[in-house]
């Protein structure tokens, strides 16, 4: 009988196992744009994924943490001139400081199932060695998974253009919230 038990908790230890695992994302693969917003218009961009996994019991995501390339920030909506003025704005200590906080990161606290393959997770961002909880939508599809955040920057010490910092600003603002959105294979 004793071995007996002991053979079906190896089993089941082993079953457990087989079924919760690690997925290692696919960085040159995958892609995340961003898009910012301004009262004269609007910028958009690509920002690599330098390391990212997602955490599944069976299908059913559990987790997940990804470390973002900041030096990577670059737009896509301009060229020449504007495109490297932007980009090196960006990457100042006016927006991402990108020299100090060469990365930014996403660990998953919470994950919820909202539906067949959707979920709301809830985790920790951090920017600019700033971190605080952000929640976003996830859809995962065999091995795809799309994600959308809504990121308020003036939260990350990212103030450059911000009205929630300075006044007087008029047509001048970027507004605070930004887009991200992600589109990931593991």
């Amino acid at each position: 009988m004793k071995r007996l038990t002991t053979a079906i908790i190896a089993f089941a230890t082993f079953t457990a196992t087989m079924e919760a695992q690690q997925k290692t994302v696919n960085t040159t693969d995958s892609k995340v744009v961003w898009k910012g917003y301004k009262v004269a218009g609007s910028h958009e961009g690509t920002i690599n994924i330098k390391s990212g996994t997602l955490r599944f019991d069976g299908e059913t995501l559990t987790g997940g943490e990804f470390t973002i390339d900041m030096t990577s920030l670059e737009s896509t909506d301009l060229s020449g001139e504007y495109k490297d003025k932007l980009d090196g704005h960006l990457k100042s200590d006016d927006f991402f400081g990108v020299n100090d906080y060469p990365t930014a990161k996403m660990v998953f606290n919470s994950v919820k199932a909202t539906g067949k393959n959707s979920y709301e997770v809830t985790g920790d961002l951090t920017i600019k060695g700033q971190t605080h909880p952000a929640t976003f939508e996830i859809s995962v599809y065999g091995s795809k998974a799309s994600a959308t955040l809504k990121i308020d920057r003036s939260k990350y010490n990212v103030r450059y253009g911000s009205a929630s910092f300075y006044n007087d600003l008029k047509d001048k603002v970027i507004y605070d919230e930004f887009d991200i959105v992600a589109d990931l294979q593991f």
